[in-house]
């Protein structure tokens, strides 16, 4: 009877909410299964040679081989397991079962230990657990209605007293479609579970009955034992292993989910201190907590363990609506924003769309508390918005006023249509956000910063938050622990590291030494190279305020002198000392950079090399326009300052903005020189690409393109990278074929021509950013498949072998030095590296810290080594990692990941202002509705018009490509994102 909920509340509830009926959870929606882990225990490939006694066949005494149980429905043949809620604790051969992908190619082995640098001792935030009890755990299909209902309701329904009763003690649930218990079930229970009695409600004549069917059958039998099998190297990691971490990660989930707020693997107690973030949001924090099979190290290949961290959420204010709707659209109070939404194209009124789906509670019929769910904002006044009442019509204001003795005091307000009910609308003045719901939205600028001031946390007290996290897990006396014999090992996990020894960072005029600080500043130094072509063709362009302020000239005109001389100081050619300078006029940012390019032009009477922008704020828009017309439009690199930094001329500021302008006009900083790397090759012993990749998405709920990014080297030395970008579909993480292919063909041209000396590389190191383990498949089967099809159609003899790295820093893996073996803030040394306590026992992936933090606790960066076709030791290539790290163009600090990721992230949200859809173009950006349309894809084809299949978002899959950079002065090889 799904559905029964809302069409008994939709025939029995005035528009007026004066009965109380059934919550919005309790209803159905159309849904879709996800592919899972087979359930009858049969492994989706063919096993290994490895595999001796765990083959994964079912046993004799199984349902369904021989016991006797009934048939599964061959559309129900798999239990359903949510890999959004494990992506932390599959690993890569985990996703490769759920999804039916063949896992008999591994990825890269795990080679020796790394003998790099020298030893150290690194305390991680992960936990030890074993299992003692080795006692049958069966495992239960359960479906609830048509097997589409959303997750409030089969909560709801599992949790009742009926399903308690017939079930008995002892279960645990995924919420979902799978359960596990020490109790056997022999046959298939059909049990009905009437709501309404549940909650105490009674149904009034005529209405909906709210009766819900569930279904709930032994299909399985979990074997603890096997993953001993699967550390010890006796077995591949096959489905029993799968079913096995599944049950597992949701046995540990059970007792913290139903005592605080569960945000997938984080929990969160009610009561804690609270940080307002502002805009109606606020944060505290709760404790993450994630099972995985990791190397245990040289006693033992592989162990269980629990990683177990801080988790800082954002979530809405408990206050009353109208108030939260006020701080969310930043109005001074409720009569401005009574005045700002009746405007229909108010920004107000889409910063109140975010109110949709949300919890709220009614007290206005006489203590009754009466929940609620948002549907949309109705714009009408309570006085206006009318409903028919005992065969009269009466407004809101007067309903309310009449029936509760409720005066609304702004009944001007807009009004809540709810979900609940055919017609349910109430004022916002009578409604309350229940505590503790997430924000899912992105934040704004102020909150962003007031969130690093509350999450950023120095490593002593990151490990305090952790150490209240393990207090409210409770491991010792969590019950469900205690049934199925899992204990947790609460002391740090202490692991052997190595530290590799810092490079040294060469200058054209000597070198600096950072050392274990990694630090190091330009104070006497000239850059390694200078701008390819003295500084002739250039202008500056000053930006008044918006309220009239204007800059004063001659602070401009002192900073501009200041440039060139520091500029001239670090090596830099500068043939025009005193370039055009402008006021900008009007708002036309278009008007300005046209304004700039002429200037230039004509003073010089060359093609201008270079624009300057003195901005009097941090306008992101403004940013974006200017960049957006300078590149697409003229095909000239553009350096953007603010006022109060001009004003201020302090020497560092303006070092710094030398290494970007430099950048920009083909120059290098530094290089890093290490032991083994002092030849003209750098790190590099041949001819080596490297290439960098990553793709940015849109906001939650926006309707914009993903861009994907890629970077390429453009030296020998792997200093210098040029960057191209391309939109990607909606929510698409794969680079498509025919990006990769109109994005790296042209960078390796030149790359042939400039580095290679018409020569292809000898090898390729692709470092791929933003995958999870559930994507690396599609990493080799489709970006890096591209790519040699890419080299081949230059040469079908070409075949050069590639190393494929993915970095990422999604994770939550911290390391803790023990004392007085870290920086002064209790930090990992740069150059910290850990393989064990944390990483796949058998695969090649690896922990290094490469930087040094600033504030807060340092996340290293984790490394997974995907394929290594030139046999390039774990050493070699750690090492490297290390050094290039300190190539960064722009930054006297080795950065926490390799460069050419951190670029290709930089290029992907710089070209934004690229889309010919981005917002607020009076930039004289050229045309682009005749350019070609591009499909999502998630290969090289894909569907172009309509609606993304499967999508509820509606999100369209046709979007527009990029505009292209006019390449006359070369900008497409350039550093132009820098």
């Amino acid at each position: 009877m799904a559905g029964a909920a809302k069409k008994r509340a939709n025939q029995e509830r005035p528009h007026h909410a004066g009965a109380q009926g059934s919550s919005s959870g309790e209803t159905s929606s159309s849904g879709k299964a996800t592919n899972s882990a087979r359930s009858d225990g049969r492994s989706n490939r063919t096993t290994g040679s490895r595999r001796t006694g765990m083959d994964g066949n079912r046993d004799p005494d199984s349902p369904g081989a021989g016991s006797g149980a009934p048939e599964r429905d061959p559309a129900r043949s798999r239990p359903v397991i949510d890999e959004r809620s494990m992506k932390e604790s599959l690993g890569t051969a985990g996703f490769a079962i759920i999804r039916g992908q063949d896992v008999s190619r591994p990825f890269a082995a795990r080679p020796p230990p790394s003998k790099v640098g020298t030893a150290l001792k690194c305390g991680l935030n992960t936990f030890d657990a074993d299992i003692n009890s080795k006692a049958r755990v069966y495992q239960f299909d359960v479906l609830v209605g048509n097997g589409v209902e959303k997750r409030g309701l089969i909560k709801k329904v599992w949790r009742s007293k009926a399903v308690e009763k017939a079930l008995g003690k002892g279960f645990i649930f995924d919420d979902n479609k799978l359960a596990w218990s020490l109790n056997k079930v022999e046959r298939e229970l059909r049990i009905t579970v009437d709501l309404d009695q549940e909650e105490g409600r009674t149904v009034r004549p005529g209405g909906k009955e709210n009766k819900h069917r569930i279904v709930i059958r032994q299909t399985n039998h979990v074997y603890l034992e096997v993953l001993d099998a699967y550390m010890a190297g006796q077995c591949d990691f096959d489905n029993k292993c799968l079913e096995a971490l599944t049950f597992l990660n949701h046995a540990i989930r059970e007792y913290p989910a139903l005592q605080y707020t569960q945000i997938k693997q984080s929990y969160f107690a009610r009561g804690q201190e609270r940080f307002t973030l502002g805009g109606a949001i606020e944060a505290f924090k709760g404790v993450y907590q994630s099972m995985r099979v990791v190397h245990g190290g040289p006693a033992m290949k592989g162990r269980l363990s629990l990683n177990i961290d801080v988790a800082n959420g954002t979530f809405w204010t408990e206050s009353m609506l109208h108030n939260a709707a006020k701080e969310l659209t930043g109005k001074r109070d409720v009569n401005d924003l009574i005045i700002a939404v009746k405007n229909e194209k108010s920004p107000a009124r889409d910063q109140l769309k975010k109110l949709r789906k949300l919890h709220v509670v009614a007290n206005h019929r006489g203590g009754a508390r009466d929940e609620y769910v948002i549907e949309r904002l109705i714009y009408t006044s309570a006085r206006d918005h009318k409903f028919e009442k005992d065969g009269k019509m009466v407004s809101i204001y007067d309903y309310f006023a009449k029936a509760f003795m409720v005066r609304l005091q702004h009944p001007d307000l807009p009004l809540c249509k709810m979900t609940k009910g055919k017609n349910t609308v109430l004022p916002m003045e009578v409604l309350k956000i229940e505590q503790n719901q997430r924000y899912n939205f992105k934040m704004d600028e102020r909150q962003t910063s007031n969130m690093i001031k509350f999450a950023v946390e120095p490593p002593p007290k990151r490990w305090a938050a952790i150490t209240h996290g393990l207090k409210m897990l409770d491991f010792a006396r969590n019950p469900v622990l205690k049934t199925f014999g899992i204990e947790v090992n609460t002391s740090m996990k202490v692991v052997d590291g190595r530290l590799i020894p810092a490079p040294k960072v060469q200058f054209a005029n000597g070198e600096a030494k950072p050392g274990t600080s990694g630090r190091w500043d330009l104070k006497g130094k000239k850059f390694l190279t200078p701008n390819t072509a003295p500084l002739k063709s250039w202008a500056v362009c000053v930006v008044p305020g918006r309220r009239g302020g204007k800059p004063d000239k001659a602070a401009v005109q002192n900073f501009v002198t200041e440039l060139v001389k520091i500029y001239t100081l670090h090596g830099g050619r500068i043939e025009n000392k005193q370039p055009s300078m402008a006021m900008a006029q009007g708002d036309d940012v278009g008007s300005w950079v046209t304004a700039s390019w002429n200037a230039a032009g004509n003073q010089s009477n060359a093609r201008p090399q270079l624009l300057v922008f003195v901005l009097p704020d941090k306008d992101s828009t403004t940013y974006g326009r200017i960049k957006r017309s300078a590149e697409c439009r003229y095909g000239v690199v553009s350096q953007c300052m603010q006022y109060a930094h001009v004003q201020k001329a302090q020497g560092q500021y303006i070092s710094n903005v030398c290494m970007k302008i430099n950048a920009k006009l083909g120059g290098q900083t530094g290089r890093a020189v290490g032991a083994k790397s002092s030849g003209p090759g750098g790190q590099f012993t041949a001819p080596t690409a490297v290439i960098g990749a990553d793709v940015s998405h849109g906001a939650p709920g926006a309707q914009t393109p993903s861009m994907a990014a890629l970077t390429l080297s453009m030296d020998r030395l792997g200093v210098r990278y040029a960057a191209a970008c391309e939109t990607n579909g909606f929510r698409v993480e794969m680079i498509t074929t025919d990006n990769i292919k109109s994005m790296l063909k042209p960078m390796l041209q030149t790359w042939v021509s400039q580095v290679g000396g018409g020569k292809f590389p000898s090898r390729i190191i692709y470092f791929r950013d933003g995958v999870s383990e559930g994507q690396y498949l599609h990493v080799l089967q489709q970006e890096v498949h591209a790519m040699k099809a890419l080299l081949k159609s230059a040469d079908p003899s070409l075949n050069v072998p590639f190393i494929v790295v993915v970095g990422g820093k999604r994770h939550h893996v911290r390391f803790f030095p023990q004392t007085g073996k870290g920086d002064r803030n209790e930090n990992p040394l740069p150059g910290t590296l850990v393989e064990t306590g944390v990483t796949n026992p058998f695969e090649n992936d690896f922990y290094l810290n490469s930087h040094a933090a600033i504030k807060g606790t340092a996340r290293p960066m984790h490394y997974h080594v995907l394929l290594n076709e030139v046999g390039m030791s774990n050493e070699e290539l750690q090492t490297l990692i290390y050094e290039q790290c300190y190539g960064y163009i722009r930054a006297t600090t080795p950065i926490s990941q390799h460069p050419a990721i951190y670029y290709a992230h930089i290029a992907s949200n710089r070209a934004v202002p690229h889309d010919p859809k981005w917002g607020g173009s009076s930039d004289g950006a050229p045309s682009v509705a005749s350019r070609p349309r591009s499909g999502s894809q998630s290969g090289s084809q894909g569907a172009r018009s309509g609606t993304r299949p499967g999508s509820s978002s509606g999100a369209p899959v046709e979007f527009d490509k990029l505009l292209p950079m006019p390449n006359q002065g070369g900008i497409n090889t350039s550093m132009w994102y820098v």
